[in-house]
């Protein structure tokens, strides 16, 4: 079954008037746990690329890069009300919970979407500022609009808008981009299928009543685990490639492996899991320690950075090559 709302008057009141909303339920469209790890990943990819920026640039640049995370969030909310609203894990966001009305939600969005992307452009350079609104494009329109509802395939197109932000940080720095930022944005992009296909498995009957069609509910819970195990894999190849290319030390490339075959030995517990098993908790297991996984990856890049004179010091010791 896929519900389907107007998005102009769906809310409390049939859409008519402002709503009573606090600067807390507007915080929550800005999703502040995603806005969190973009934050993080693109203050990494800042911090990695070659040359400097004034700190007060520096600062700038995140602060635009997590309001047009924020902006993306709120415009899906927008969209996505109707669908929020019979999913018991999004009953309670503020469109669907009454708080916030779908037009306040909209403007909302779009304010923050052109705030972000004109200090950005006119405070840093306008070639990370085209990437930004270009990333809010990608997750608001590309996947929340088309993708989400109409391929098993939204999540891996779609989780491209997810994987910007460390090159969006890199670009304020350099100007461009490079094979480096590639591989930091491949690192969250093959990351994405199997963290949400894990979320998927359990949640499958909440996305069946929505009619979103999620890897597990097209293809089946078996074809699904086989895909996550795969994707695992290619997650691990691209997590370690930093050590191969020089942006990081050995030291972060054997970190990097341990917390990787981590991650596999979840997706192989997942794939041995019976199918229909109701409890899902090898699912579970790896839902959450994909969340981990991606702080500790871009944390021990950043740690593997500030420490690099250390790192090379303990790989010449043990391996003989230098960082």
């Amino acid at each position: 079954m896929t519900v389907i709302q107007d998005h102009d008057t769906f809310g409390t009141e049939q859409g008519s008037g402002l709503s009573e909303a606090n600067a807390r339920d507007f915080f929550e469209l800005l999703k502040p746990r995603v806005m969190s790890l973009v934050v993080f990943t693109g203050f990494v990819g800042m911090v990695l690329a070659p040359g400097h920026i004034n700190p007060i640039l520096g600062a700038i640049a995140i602060l635009c890069i997590a309001v047009g995370a924020g902006a993306s969030g709120a415009l899906n909310m927008w969209y996505d009300a109707d669908i929020d609203a019979v999913m018991t894990r999004t009953a309670k966001r503020p469109i669907p919970d009454g708080r916030v009305q779908p037009r306040e939600a909209l403007a909302f969005g779009l304010t923050l979407s052109v705030f972000s992307v004109a200090i950005l452009g006119l405070a840093v350079n306008w070639f990370a500022a085209g990437l930004l609104a270009f990333t809010i494009f990608f997750y608001a329109v590309v996947y929340t609009m088309w993708l989400k509802r109409s391929t098993p395939q939204n999540i891996v197109i779609g989780g491209a808008a997810g994987a910007f932000p460390p090159m969006l940080g890199w670009a304020c720095v350099t100007g461009g981009v490079s094979l480096d930022s590639t591989i930091l944005f491949m690192i969250t992009f093959l990351w994405t299928p199997p963290h949400f296909w894990a979320l998927a498995l359990f949640k499958m009957r909440d996305y069946g009543s929505v009619g979103i069609p999620m890897m597990p509910n097209v293809v089946g819970e078996r074809s699904t685990k086989r895909q996550m195990f795969v994707y695992t894999l290619l997650t691990m190849a691209v997590a370690v490639a930093p050590a191969i290319t020089g942006l990081a030390s050995i030291g972060y490339g054997i970190f990097a492996f341990v917390l990787s075959a981590i991650f596999t030995f979840y997706s192989i517990l997942v794939l041995r899991m019976p199918d229909g098993d109701e409890k899902m908790v090898p699912a579970k297991k790896m839902f959450f320690y994909s969340i981990f996984y991606l702080f500790a990856i871009f944390s021990a890049l950043l740690a593997d950075h500030w420490l690099a004179g250390v790192w090379t010091a303990i790989g010449g010791n043990l391996f003989g090559v230098s960082g």
